[in-house]
């Protein structure tokens, strides 16, 4: 967060970066002019993150420096040159969105520096959708990144991103399209098992005159069929008259 330089001290938050001038060196620290109505007291062990032993190898009077507040009293302004945590613990929650940057990979993730206490861990299942061997594949040290927060346990002081949540979801195979293509190779063996099996014989074409032969001996054994059996009627009819006649001969006749 940044203010103006001028903004009233009770304006001032924790985290506000200001520009100010080393006003004077002592041995426990160095006051600032950072343009408030009071001063501003930078402790010795805000001069820098490593250990120092005299104010003066750190800054001297006159300096310009950028500092940034901790805290603001009645009669002060206490200040800092360790640029603060740009997260304290209580302000990370799971599903925020933060950026970072790349510091270290290993086989099993990256850490990326997102300005916390401690550096955030993601998963190499979580860089990116689809299978990831190896980290290097996805990320590389000094890479700026944006990750969702998936998990923050305060005790443990371990932060868990995703750089996956992020990024759209790869579309599902579709088995539909497999059987479009199976089906497919079915109608493709079909067919060839029509072009390979045999044909059924046909019956030979008849010419005409084998046509009119046929008529001519069809009615023929229909005359002949005729004939025959008007004989057998004849025989038949003449055998009734000579059996009649018999008949009569032997009957005796009433007179």
């Amino acid at each position: 967060m940044t203010t103006p330089d001028l903004a009233p001290a009770a304006a001032l938050e924790p985290k506000t970066k200001l520009s100010g001038k080393i006003l004077k060196t002592t041995l426990a620290g160095a006051l600032v002019d950072v343009g408030q109505s009071i001063p501003g007291v930078l402790h010795i062990s805000q001069l820098s993150k490593d250990s120092v032993n005299k104010v003066e190898d750190v800054v001297k009077e006159g300096q310009a420096v950028d500092v940034w507040v901790r805290r603001v009293k009645k009669d002060r302004i206490e200040l800092t040159m360790i640029q603060p945590l740009a997260y304290d613990w209580k302000d990370l929650e799971p599903e925020m969105t933060v950026k970072g940057k790349v510091i270290r990979l290993e086989t099993y993730g990256a850490f990326v520096e997102i300005g916390a206490e401690r550096p955030a861990m993601i998963h190499v299942s979580e860089l990116t959708q689809g299978y990831v061997k190896s980290p290097s594949e996805v990320v590389k040290e000094g890479d700026e990144v944006e990750a969702k927060i998936l998990n923050v346990d305060r005790k443990k002081k371990q932060i868990k991103l995703s750089m996956k949540a992020l990024q759209p979801e790869i579309e599902e195979f579709k088995p539909a399209k497999e059987e479009k293509k199976s089906h497919g190779k079915r109608n493709a063996k079909k067919e060839v098992m029509e072009a390979v099996e045999p044909e059924e014989p046909k019956e030979p074409e008849l010419t005409g005159m084998q046509i009119a032969w046929q008529e001519a001996m069809s009615r023929a054994n229909k005359d002949k069929a005729f004939k025959v059996k008007r004989a057998k009627s004849g025989i038949s009819d003449e055998r009734e008259e000579i059996l009649h006649r018999t008949l009569e001969k032997r009957l005796p006749t009433g007179g």
